[in-house]
């Protein structure tokens, strides 16, 4: 079996435009909006260019959520790497969550519809881990008490969900100022109380 063949960087180019057309036509009509036709009139190219470079409206779908996906790992991750042990990665994440989905409206509407019908993207269980790890870690070292990390992981992640939730309902939720909010109350979750 042969390799597949190596996409040209015209032709990544190309689907790179069709991949942010289409975030932006669910961003501004929802994934009801999103047809074949519909990207295709967006992208100022013909329906049969957008299933020249994807094999269906499916997969276009799924490349759009991969792409904010791998946008929102690679800006939370780097902020992560950058911090200074547990508690200084556990903020960071938070902080870093608000700031990229506040930076990327757009991209948040992408994930609020969950365009994917791709099993491993939908239901990636690799963001709370990630934030169990971080946890777990602080517990090792010390810096954090006992507690169940995945159900802790859970929580953060379901308190990030609800800042996010509630701004794109209510867009003149202070971010900034929920962050801080959120920081506070999940450091104090995570330490041993003070007499």
């Amino acid at each position: 079996m042969s390799e597949p063949r190596r996409r040209t960087f015209t032709e990544e180019a190309r689907r790179r435009q069709i991949v942010e057309r289409t975030i932006e036509l669910v961003a501004e009509r929802g994934a009801a909006a999103a047809s074949l036709s519909a990207i295709a009139a967006r992208a100022g190219i013909s329906k049969a260019a957008v299933l020249y470079h994807f094999a269906s409206k499916d997969a276009v779908l799924d490349a759009t959520m991969r792409h904010v996906l791998d946008a929102y790992v690679a800006a939370v991750g780097a902020r992560i790497d950058a911090a200074d042990g547990p508690e200084g990665m556990l903020v960071a994440y938070l902080r870093a969550t608000i700031e990229h989905m506040r930076d990327h409206p757009a991209h948040v509407r992408v994930l609020v519809e969950g365009l994917t019908r791709t099993p491993e993207l939908a239901g990636d269980p690799s963001r709370r881990q990630a934030v169990a790890g971080i946890l777990e870690q602080g517990q090792r070292s010390g810096v954090f008490r006992p507690f169940d990390a995945r159900v802790l992981a859970l929580t953060i992640n379901g308190a990030l969900d609800a800042v996010i939730g509630e701004w794109i309902t209510a867009p003149d939720l202070d971010l900034d100022r929920a962050a801080t909010e959120l920081e506070t109350a999940v450091l104090a979750a995570v330490k041993e109380p003070t007499a």
